[in-house]
This record gives structure tokens, sequence and C-alpha cells, in this order.
């Protein structure tokens, strides 16, 4: 019987959603909940979401994307977001080292700030406008990895740190921990350390005789350095220390402002493998970018 309920509300919805010709989002709450697809109706879930999220399929077929009038205009804007993919997957390279404590999509959210990137560009045509991350940087400050444990809420102590551009390094403080008091353990594994990571990202403009996007610095662009404590017991004290990250060996780039400096930190938690060495566990933790200059 209940079976039978719920497939009448369901058949009910997609009804609605037919007779209304609607393209949105809606979510769908227990106790009616299903994932799939009915009638060009998808049913999905989403990491860090514990709804149901319904949507029809439907658009404009690629030939006339391609090929109408109508998306002449959209069409414009095809290479500059292959671009911010591009640039997105350099930003988030810069942090490869704590991305995987993320508990959402970074990599679209990037593509987004990418595409915000372009607005102060107001010489060249759309679809050949510059990335500038270099005017944007203040975009990165502070960016959040995380929804749910954020790394304040996980450490709550505060990192200080500076990046140096004329010597290509960083320098973050991390203050004593009490673990008792400090640390905020959601996920009761025995073991944390933490992460700091600096990369290189450049601009990225678009190349009139290739008919392509490409980074300004291509040899060392998405390069990073990774400096980490040791693991520690989630109980005991630890003193201060000091990680610092670097490209000592580039420093002759620091005159060059097409070129920016991500700095990054994170703290993952780990649990024993077979030896009862650590192990890092996947999303366990948080992580955030301190700055880019």
């Amino acid at each position: 019987m209940k079976s039978i309920m719920i497939y009448n509300f369901h058949q009910s919805i997609i009804f609605y959603v037919k007779q209304l010709k609607l393209t949105t989002m809606a979510i769908i709450k227990p106790p009616f909940e299903m994932t799939g697809s009915i009638s060009g109706i998808s049913f999905y879930k989403r990491y860090g979401s514990d709804k149901v999220y319904m949507r029809t399929k439907g658009g404009a077929k690629k030939f006339t994307i391609m090929n109408s009038k109508k998306f002449k205009k959209l069409r414009m804007h095809f290479p500059e977001w292959a671009a911010c993919v591009k640039m997105s997957r350099i930003l988030c390279g810069t942090m490869n080292s704590v991305i995987h404590l993320a508990d959402f999509n970074v990599s679209a959210t990037m593509n987004g700030l990418s595409k915000k990137m372009m607005g102060p560009d107001k010489v060249h045509p759309i679809g050949q406008r510059t990335i500038q991350l270099s005017a944007c940087r203040y975009m990165l400050d502070d960016f959040q990895l995380n929804k749910i444990h954020t790394f304040a809420s996980i450490l709550r102590v505060t990192p200080s740190w500076e990046i140096k551009k004329e010597t290509m390094e960083a320098i973050v403080k991390i203050p004593y921990i009490n673990t008792d008091i400090h640390l905020v353990n959601p996920y009761n594994y025995p073991f944390f350390r933490i992460i700091t990571i600096l990369g290189i990202a450049s601009d990225m403009v678009f190349d009139i005789e290739n008919n392509e996007y490409t980074s300004t610095l291509e040899k060392n662009n998405g390069k990073v350095d990774v400096q980490l404590t040791g693991w520690y017991s989630t109980n005991r004290v630890i003193e201060p220390q000091e990680l610092s990250p670097n490209f000592v060996k580039l420093s002759y780039l620091y005159e060059r402002n097409d070129i920016s400096l991500v700095l990054s930190i994170g703290v993952e938690f780990g649990k024993p493998d077979q030896d009862g060495r650590p192990l890092q566990v996947k999303r366990a933790g948080g992580a955030r970018v301190l700055g880019v200059r």
C-alpha cells in the first residue's frame, strides 16, 4: 500500500512538472525519497546534503546552439568558459594537498570565480578577455573549502602567516595547541596533522595566433611546495611551530605581476592502518586559503 502511495505521489509530481514546463530544481524530502530517472525527470543526491533533488531534462539541442542566430552571443562565451575550466584546474592544483578535505565541488566554484576575474578586462572583446587573477587575488582570500566542518571550527587556534613575494616563500606560524581545548574531532579519529601548501598561478590570456587561451607562465604554472607537520595524537599538547613552503629557486619570478602565490592550510585526521601507522582519511578535516599575493 505504501509503495503504491509513493508511486502515485511521484506520478503527480511528473504530471504537474510537465504541465507547467518547469526546468528548475525542486527538493523531495523523506519519506517520499528516491533517486534515478522517470519520464525525463532526474532525482539525485548531492554530497554534503541528505536531500533528494529533482530536475527536468531538456534545453536546446546541440545543433541549434551551434548554428542558430539566437545563440550567437552564447557562442561568443564558449572560449572563455573553456579558459575558466583551465584556470579552475590550475587554482585547484595549487591546493592539491588539502583539496581532498573539501566537502563540496571546489572546481565548480573556481570556474565561477575565474569568470568573474575577466571583469577588470575592459579592452578585449567577449571571447578574448584575460583572466586577471593578479587583479582579483582578493577573491580567494580566506576561501573556505568546507561548509560543514570548517578549518577554524576544527582547529581553534589562529595561525599567523605571511607571503614574501620577493623571495617566493611563505611563513606560517602555528601557535601552541592543547588538543583538549583547541581541537574539535568530529570524526573521532586518533591522529591529526597540519598541512601548508604554496602554489604558483598566473594570469591567462587569449592567443590570437593559435586561437586559444594560454597561461602567461607555462613552465612553472601550477607548481606547488608542501610543508606539513608529523602525525600527532588527538590527545596531547603540541608546542608552537613554523612551516615555510617556498620556491626560493624561482625567486627571479617575483617581479612579474602576472604571477600569484596561493597559500592554503588544512588540518586532516588519520586512522591506523594494518600496522598501526597513521593513514589519511579523505574528507576528514577542514581547509582554507589563507591568502594570495
